[in-house]
């Protein structure tokens, strides 16, 4: 097999996986009775909602945040995979996300790196055709979320922990914690939904703002996509998402990691090792054109 077959098939892995970790992130759905309005948040009140309906108002929340119609940020990004260490500065434009490489393995970026960078970004500006496939790909990946999420009533089994209610962040609201875990009745319908078989967890709600705080995940089990002939995902993976509101109602991750072991295609073992930190957010005045955006980022003077 040439280098070019090896590295094409890795990718479709790779989209594969990733379509089937996503929803991990949203893993709610909106078909369901919602949240009765509490006027308070006694355990007794918050404990009598019906698990799942937690899930269903957090779903709806999620949704606004995957889309975020009519909301942009600006942000710094830190990623730290296969690729290096990276620091990025993210803007989100009316067109989509475009962001900038700041800062390399903790060290601002020499000359040569910078010159890089701008050229890639220049290229773009250039190019809206290759801009707009770069936009496909974010939009594909959002669409194949927004189908998993409509799996998960059927995919999880929701409950409440002992200890109710919880707070661990500096809100004063208290918190819904739940379990969830596969329903063994459910026959995922899609290659990619076979890695909920896998996956339970814990999440973390707001209690009075119905959103997401923070959500745990372990692959309990080994978990095999399209018969174990594309993917072979090996029990012991964890992956962990934090979120906050930027301002404004606007809710976005603050953190998102995750270590999985993967055999792909019954030959190569990946370890997929990603950790995710978003800070700094700016809640922008209004919609900005992808050229604009980028012109901003170009503009920026870059951490010495």
């Amino acid at each position: 097999m040439t280098f070019e077959k090896r590295t094409a098939r890795r990718k479709s892995f790779l989209r594969l996986f990733g379509a089937a970790t996503m929803p991990f992130l949203l893993t709610f759905t909106l078909n369901a009775q919602g949240v009765p309005a509490l006027k308070d948040y006694t355990p007794a009140t918050m404990l009598g909602v019906p698990p799942r309906a937690w899930a269903v108002e957090v779903a709806a929340n999620e949704l606004l945040a995957l889309h975020h119609t009519g909301s942009y940020l600006r942000y710094r990004m830190h990623v730290i995979d296969e690729k290096g260490n990276q620091l990025r500065d993210v803007i989100e434009s009316k067109d989509g996300t475009v962001a900038r490489l700041i800062m390399r393995d903790d060290r601002p970026l020499t000359d040569e790196e910078d010159q890089a960078e701008r050229q890639r970004l220049a290229d773009q500006l250039a190019s809206p055709s290759a801009f707009a496939k770069h936009i496909n790909k974010e939009e594909s990946g959002r669409k194949m979320a927004d189908e998993m999420i409509k799996l998960m009533p059927d995919a999880m089994v929701y409950s409440y922990i002992p200890g109710q209610p919880q707070t661990m962040t500096n809100s004063d609201a208290p918190q819904v914690v739940l379990d969830y875990k596969p329903n063994p009745g459910f026959s995922a319908p899609t290659t990619a939904s076979q890695a909920l078989s896998g996956l339970e967890g814990k999440m973390w709600i707001d209690a009075r703002s119905r959103q997401l705080i923070r959500m745990e995940g372990t692959i309990f089990q080994p978990v095999n996509l399209g018969w174990g002939m594309l993917a072979h995902i090996y029990p012991g993976g964890k992956l962990v998402l934090e979120q906050t509101n930027a301002g404004g109602q606007r809710w976005i991750f603050t953190h998102f990691s995750q270590q999985v072991s993967v055999r792909a295609f019954m030959v190569k073992t990946l370890n997929v090792k990603t950790n995710v930190d978003a800070a700094e957010f700016q809640v922008l005045p209004g919609a900005l054109r992808y050229q604009d955006a980028i012109h901003i980022l170009l503009d920026t003077t870059l951490p010495r």
